[in-house]
């Protein structure tokens, strides 16, 4: 279910509160909580930073049944998730969230020197200046998140990424559960703003997009392995990432964000 209504509350009441209150306030001491983070995460980045107890789950919306099932005091995760997950109207109504911990901004990866990162970049460019890519994330609520588009043209490789995903046929995303980016509709198929992109730049290649749940922790490892081609999931381009990676440009602005049970 898209949540574009809730999530446009949340963010506009963020904006006002964020400044103001705190994991102390609605959870009590920081430094006696312990945080659900997805593995190999911003989040779990973040609570390393801040010193913070934690537990390493599989993916964010398990970090947010930690909390909400009382196994964990509080979660770390995206901004994004946060306005299409928890508050009323939504799966979790009686979770919000208090402290913003970090900024950062989101890409896509390819494998190092790979040229389809270029590819994705003209994508965007193109998609950006005719208003679709504004579009789509109108649709999933994450429109005020998104970054203006650089006019790009595709740069071809001479071990081309491209060519080798135009004869297989498939464009195969690495993704996890991770509303708005990346979920689930009700008949099973793959939704979501990042979804939906990865199926524009599909077609414009005259393939077809495979969508592969990947343990995130491993993400690096299943690009380079050629699992699959492209990590396209809310990625943070934290120096890890674009290290080991050819990264797009940015396109989406978040957040890592402290979740709490409402008092």
């Amino acid at each position: 279910m898209r949540k574009n209504t809730a999530f446009a509350i949340i963010m506009s009441m963020a904006i006002a509160a964020l400044s103001a209150c705190g994991a102390q306030e609605a959870g009590g001491d920081a430094s006696s909580m312990v945080y659900a983070v997805e593995a190999g995460s911003a989040g779990e980045a973040a609570a390393q930073e801040n010193g913070f107890q934690y537990n390493s789950v599989t993916s964010q919306a398990d970090a947010l049944m930690e909390v909400a099932s009382g196994t964990s005091d509080a979660a770390i995760i995206d901004l994004l998730m946060a306005g299409a997950m928890i508050g009323e109207g939504t799966s979790y109504p009686n979770l919000t969230y208090t402290d913003e911990l970090t900024t950062e901004e989101y890409g896509v990866g390819c494998r190092k020197g790979s040229d389809l990162a270029s590819y994705i970049n003209s994508i965007f460019a193109q998609t950006y200046a005719d208003g679709t890519m504004r579009q789509i994330a109108e649709q999933y609520g994450v429109q005020e998140s998104l970054l203006e588009q650089p006019e790009t043209e595709y740069t071809p490789g001479d071990d081309s990424d491209v060519a080798y995903i135009q004869e297989k046929g498939t464009l195969i995303v690495g993704v996890t559960n991770f509303a708005p980016m990346d979920y689930k509709d009700e008949s099973g198929n793959w939704i979501g703003f990042d979804a939906d992109m990865a199926k524009i730049v599909a077609e414009s290649l005259g393939v077809e997009a495979q969508f592969v749940e990947i343990d995130w922790d491993n993400k690096i490892l299943e690009l380079q392995s050629g699992n699959i081609d492209v990590v396209w999931n809310g990625m943070t381009l934290t120096s890890e990432v674009t290290s080991a990676m050819e990264c797009t440009n940015a396109y989406c602005n978040n957040a890592q964000v402290v979740v709490v049970p409402t008092e």
